[in-house]
């Protein structure tokens, strides 16, 4: 109890608040200490090799696993190409062999497989080597250094003038990815930042208030980035560099909107309360519900890619869920502590006064509260033929993958030199197709491949002529087969690009055939491996949307104890992604002109939009049923419109600019990621939760909470005045 004359309980509440403040400070100082330095240690654990998203059942995989049997495992090809305006004369040829015996001899290239080459063209333009570059995280350095070797041996050879060198295959697409990757940890980042910082200025027209936001959101990163890169590590989680870039900009995005609900509910409560820790309590009290479910179901969405067949995704679901539980975290304990200790100078110069209880509603909010109230069906309907209509471009929407050579956005020298590989030699060469079969089906499945529409070349992997491996009766080949357990190994060479949709309607095909001819036979390669893993893609669509909607569902009737209010939030939500989606399909399509979208854009702009925009909502529905004990339903949605209207709006506009910071970094699949979240929550802001969503409760009444407490409780305002006039 309070001594009314010495306020001794008042001052022991905010004693044991200071108290926790100072710890919480220390505590999340000591997180940024040792979580601060690994910022730059993520890409030491991450992995951009698309093979190894796949699942150990996946064909492709497979043959990858006995491929290794045969072939050192653990290297990657890179294809050297020279490129002559004019034919090569015989002498040329034959000094491009001490290139060969240069890149064998190169850092990084594999000793226990040689490199091939010099392999001339039908043309005489042009002479390829096939080397076997080794694996891992330094695959980018050794590209490097390929590349410059192979352009200071062209300048000091005697070749014609005008001749060009790539380093392209496999190995080139892995290097020039990872070098596209290489703005996450820094770029990214501070662009995120920047953006971030440039919003709160202008929201807050403070000079403190936007830094502390900021840090609160670093610090949330910081212990986001030391978890994952501990789990990762260890090898309980994949890290690839699309994980990583979401990671960053969910923490600051999520962080950011946190605070923005609690640091709203303080600057009320400022106005209102005795002092400054009092201020903090009630703020705490106002917000951690809605934070704590807000969080709790975009986590939850999250871990629902768990249930991905692919392995990136299945990383991303733990990733993104440490992170938003961090951001929660330090919105909830750090961020009080900071505002608790600055108090109303953290508003500098813009200091907030006391003020009546009834007031503080912005004018424009109240304006559009007596629309809704007088139109209510009126501007519902708009708003969702609005949605509808964005949504008619689904109908355009390409999203069955796209070629490798286009997952790049900026300059890379492995996709001109595979245009270039293409100009004089068949255009699979450098991607071989990987055929594993039985011994004794050897002979039939190698004619088979050969005789493949879209094959224009197959062999089988020989065995050395010292290896004592006996011909096997059963084939009629001229060369001794190298066989490994039972197996052979078969390479064939595609007739068409290895990235291409014909080349991947012709691995379809081969499968087909080799399955019915000889049961057991795997067919691998780059191209099947991009087959295998947008078909897993596809698959995770409809399996997991159905998931992440029943987990949602869950969590807003417990958080709201209603059925019929959040379904109708799951539908405005599913439908503000519909429109977004089909939006973005047209942007692609005739402004952007992208070939088309990776398989997986359209489950991860699922999951984000559609947990994300329950967010809101859980923020506006949270507050009207705060508001409805004074003044029944349709008067709290009103209240809580405009009460969390310049809050919601707020935290949309910081998400989405943390989001379109995403493009950035010259990856398709980011780029699509960041303008769909980006669009979507800027329509889910100005149109679902600010339009469609108070409207539609507003329409619907006291009914909005059936079969719950709130739709027949006498108690409210709404309810005795309903019970009057019957």
């Amino acid at each position: 109890m309070t001594d009314k004359r010495t306020g001794t309980g008042r001052r022991s509440s905010s004693g044991w608040w200071l108290a926790g403040a100072v710890l919480s400070l220390v505590a999340w100082m000591g997180v940024g200490g040792i979580g601060g330095p690994t910022f730059g240690k993520l890409s030491e654990v991450s992995s951009n090799d698309q093979s190894s998203f796949l699942p150990a059942s996946a064909e492709s995989t497979e043959a990858r696993e006995w491929q290794s049997r045969f072939i050192s495992s653990g290297n990657v090809p890179a294809v050297v190409l020279i490129e002559s305006p004019e034919k090569l004369s015989p002498v040329q040829l034959a000094g491009l062999a001490s290139l060969g015996t240069q890149l064998s001899a190169a850092d990084g290239v594999s000793h226990s497989t040689s490199t091939v080459g010099p392999i001339p063209s039908a043309d005489g333009k042009a002479a390829q080597f096939i080397v076997p570059v080794d694996d891992g995280n330094r695959v980018k350095g050794r590209i490097q250094a390929l590349r410059a070797k192979v352009t200071d041996f062209a300048a000091g050879a005697a070749l014609p003038a005008g001749t060009t060198t790539y380093v392209t295959g496999p190995a080139g697409f892995l290097a020039d990815l990872v070098s596209a990757f290489g703005g996450i940890d820094g770029i990214l980042l501070f662009a995120a930042l920047g953006a971030v910082l440039v919003i709160l200025l202008a929201v807050y027209r403070s000079v403190v208030l936007p830094f502390v936001v900021l840090l609160t959101a670093v610090f949330a990163l910081c212990g986001s980035i030391l978890l994952v890169f501990a789990l990762a590590k260890s090898g309980v989680i994949p890290l690839t560099g699309q994980s990583q870039g979401i990671l960053s900009i969910l923490v600051v995005g999520s962080a950011t909107d946190y605070a923005l609900l609690f640091v709203a509910r303080y600057r009320e409560a400022l106005g209102h309360a005795p002092n400054k820790w009092s201020a903090v309590g009630r703020a705490y009290r106002g917000s951690f519900g809605a934070i704590l479910a807000s969080g709790t179901t975009v986590a939850l969405a999250l871990l629902c890619l768990l249930f991905s067949e692919l392995n990136s995704n299945r990383g991303l679901g733990p990733i993104g869920a440490i992170g938003i539980g961090f951001s929660m975290l330090a919105s909830l304990t750090l961020l009080p502590a900071a505002l608790g200790l600055l108090g109303r100078s953290a508003f500098w110069p813009r200091t907030p006064r006391k003020v009546p209880a009834n007031s503080g509603i912005p004018r424009g909010w109240r304006l559009l509260a007596s629309i809704i109230a007088r139109r209510p069906r009126a501007v519902w309907l708009g708003a969702a033929a609005v949605l509808v209509v964005c949504a008619a471009g689904l109908l355009q929407l390409q999203a069955s993958g796209v070629p490798q050579s286009a997952l790049i956005l900026s300059k890379s020298e492995a996709v001109d030199g595979q245009v270039a590989l293409g100009r004089h030699y068949p255009a699979g060469a450098g991607s071989p197709v990987v055929v594993v079969a039985d011994e004794k089906a050897a002979a039939a499945v190698l004619a088979g491949v050969k005789a493949q529409e879209g094959i224009s070349d197959a062999s089988v992997v020989a065995a050395q002529p010292d290896s004592g491996v006996r011909p096997l009766a059963e084939t009629a080949m001229d060369t001794v087969p190298l066989v490994r357990d039972g197996r052979v190994l078969i390479n064939a060479t595609l007739s068409s690009e290895a990235d291409s949709a014909k080349a991947e309607q012709t691995i379809a095909a081969l499968r087909q055939k080799l399955h019915d001819k000889a049961p057991g036979t795997l067919v691998g390669g780059t191209t099947a491996t991009a087959v295998d893993t947008n078909a897993s893609a596809q698959s995770d669509l409809w399996r997991i949307i159905p998931i992440v909607l029943a987990v949602i569902l869950l969590v807003l009737m417990a958080l709201l104890r209603s059925v019929l209010a959040p379904l109708l939030l799951i539908g405005t939500v599913v439908l503000s992604y519909a429109a977004a989606l089909g939006v973005s399909a047209w942007v692609f399509n005739h402004v952007f002109g992208f070939p088309g979208a990776d398989a997986s854009v359209p489950l991860f702009g699922f999951v984000f939009l559609v947990a994300l925009g329950v967010d809101y909502n859980i923020f506006l529905m949270t507050r009207v049923r705060e508001e409805w004990r004074l003044d029944g339903t349709r008067a709290g949605i009103l209240k809580g419109l405009g009460a969390t209207g310049g809050v919601i709006t707020s935290a949309g506009v910081v998400l989405a600019a943390t989001f379109a910071a995403l493009g950035v970094i010259p990856i398709l699949f980011l780029a699509q990621i960041s303008f769909i979240v980006a669009f979507g929550v800027l329509l889910d802001t100005t149109i679902v939760r600010s339009l469609l969503v108070p409207a539609l409760a507003y329409d619907i009444g006291r009914r909005i909470w059936w079969p719950g407490r709130l739709a027949r409780d006498p108690a409210s305002k709404e309810n005795q005045r309903a019970a009057t006039a019957s």
